[in-house]
């Protein structure tokens, strides 16, 4: 935290204050690093000499500038109740990953940075990789020496609780508990959600900082692209002739999120298909097609086949996403049903940054409904909601209360997840709990099985995990599942050349190769 308020101070000195207060140096410490070590990451790995030299800047800036001075403005009561929850914040942190996306998307995509940075045509690799969230290069910069165990959302939280009571604003305290769940993993969604909160709640209080505020919009947006509505929202609710002037920074946050989008993809935005460039490097449209099926396949939490999918009238593709055999369907009753009210409360309320916001929030929604209608995708539409209506009406006591609460029973949950393999069955994250550990005490848990077999085809050499994901495999790591895919596309990974550094395309398979693969994966299956 120190490094990152150290860096914020850089951060003002230079661009201004998004708002007062130790927060806003911290949030502005992220937004800064995360850019600079993007920068960085295209023409050198995110390792430790980058990291140790980000880590004498940061702390040297905070000492020079007495940014410690900022952390005693609290009261003494306030300080009581900030560590009593950081430490609450900790202890959820501290169990182990369970959300499935840590183990094929965030660590691997880590790992990668660390060790070669941003590498053209990493598509061709894996295309998870191509999706590559700019709150997965921030923790990359951090998982050398300070953060290995990659819980860098701890530090963000513990940042978002110090905002809170620097704005007295309890309403979002009083939605925190569900937070709690983002902290095991570098999860995305966590600063996207938070940080979508935290710029509606400064323009609803009056902040019209519109540079720093579209900046990180755009900056939300990067970390997570279903986060549209957020920069479409502060661009027309500023919008003047007279303040174009202050797009600048917004806009170039969001070039360098587009090039990084075509050196590691070929496209400008991940995974649509729109403005080839006609670079080398474009995927294969075999597996481009297979990853626009599995998303489809994903609206309806795979109950379905493509097949099955593609003959739905359009009455079957609603009936049949509100009556999943899945909890998830009353997620998705929640969701149209707070559309609607949120239509009616705007109607009602009659002003601009209502209306605005409202019809932000529908053209995301629309856009999620027609290209993959998962609720992982939407969720941030019941916290702005939340915030619009019931802003100045949450009591800190109430607040305080309903968080405890929330976080005693989120807690018991992890601790003994057998009670959510047991009740609720569709919750398929409850099985990826494990529950408390006594290491916990002094260290976070993690996996760790570094169990894998190394094979080559054409100039790829490639390690395949025994298990089903490539969390902890040495790079450049392929799951089972991926060198299948690869195999059906009767196509595969090659270096551009001998320094994997240089980047990926692919090649087809010639028949020596195919029967090669189909060997490797029979002798992969039968290890299961």
């Amino acid at each position: 935290m120190p490094v990152l308020a150290g860096f914020g101070e850089i951060f003002q000195k230079i661009f201004g204050e998004i708002w007062q207060g130790i927060s806003a140096k911290l949030f502005s410490g992220m937004f800064f690093l995360a850019m600079i070590w993007q920068i960085l990451a295209f023409f050198f790995p995110l390792n430790i000499w980058v990291e140790g030299v980000s880590l004498v800047i940061g702390f040297f800036a905070f000492f020079y500038f007495k940014t410690y001075k900022d952390f005693l403005k609290f009261s003494k009561t306030e300080i009581f109740k900030l560590c009593f929850l950081t430490l609450i914040i900790t202890i959820s942190g501290s169990y182990y990953p369970f959300i499935l996306d840590h183990f094929g998307y965030y660590v691997p995509s880590i790992n990668w940075l660390s060790e070669f940075g941003l590498t053209k045509g990493l598509a061709n690799l894996n295309l998870i990789y191509a999706q590559m969230s700019v709150w997965h290069i921030f923790q990359s910069g951090f998982s050398n020496v300070s953060d290995v165990f990659l819980r860098i959302n701890v530090v963000f939280l513990i940042a978002f609780f110090i905002y809170i009571f620097e704005k007295k604003t309890w309403s979002l305290l009083f939605i925190s508990p569900v937070f709690l769940l983002f902290l095991q993993s570098p999860s995305p969604d966590l600063p996207a959600i938070v940080l979508s909160l935290i710029i509606l709640n400064e323009i609803i209080k009056g902040n019209r900082n519109f540079k720093l505020l579209f900046a990180f919009s755009v900056f939300v947006f990067t970390i997570k692209p279903t986060m549209i509505w957020l920069p479409m929202f502060v661009f027309l609710y500023f919008f003047k002739r007279e303040n174009l002037k202050f797009l600048w920074l917004g806009i170039l946050v969001g070039l360098i999120y587009v090039f990084k989008n075509i050196w590691l993809f070929g496209y400008p935005f991940f995974p649509v298909q729109i403005g080839n460039l006609g670079v080398s490097w474009l995927p294969n449209s075999e597996i481009l097609k297979y990853s626009s099926e599995v998303a489809i396949a994903k609206t309806y939490d795979l109950q379905y086949s493509i097949s099955e999918i593609q003959k739905f009238t359009f009455w079957d593709y609603i009936f049949n996403w509100f009556t999943l055999h899945s909890y998830k369907k009353y997620i998705h009753i929640l969701f149209v049903l707070s559309l609607i009210f949120f239509g009616f409360f705007t109607v009602k309320k009659k002003d601009k940054l209502t209306t605005i916001l409202f019809f932000s929030i529908l053209f995301k929604s629309i856009l999620v409904l027609l290209f993959s209608a998962q609720y992982r995708f939407f969720i941030d539409v019941f916290f702005v909601v939340f915030l619009i209506v019931f802003n100045d009406r949450v009591k800190e006591k109430l607040a305080l209360f309903n968080f405890n609460f929330g976080a005693l029973i989120i807690l018991f949950l992890m601790s003994f997840p057998q009670i959510l393999q047991s009740k609720v069955s569709s919750f398929k994250l409850g099985y990826y709990m494990q529950g408390f550990v006594k290491t916990q005490f002094y260290k976070p848990a993690y996996f760790e099985l570094n169990s894998y077999k190394t094979y080559k085809i054409g100039n790829l050499d490639f390690n395949v995990p025994n298990y089903g994901l490539c969390f902890d495999t040495p790079q450049p790591a392929l799951s089972l599942d991926a060198v299948k895919k690869y195999f059906e596309a009767g196509i595969f990974p090659q270096k551009i050349t001998e320094n994997l550094k240089d980047g990926f395309s692919w090649k087809k398979l010639s028949k020596d190769e195919k029967e090669k693969l189909k060997i490797i994966i029979s002798s992969l299956e039968k290890k299961r």
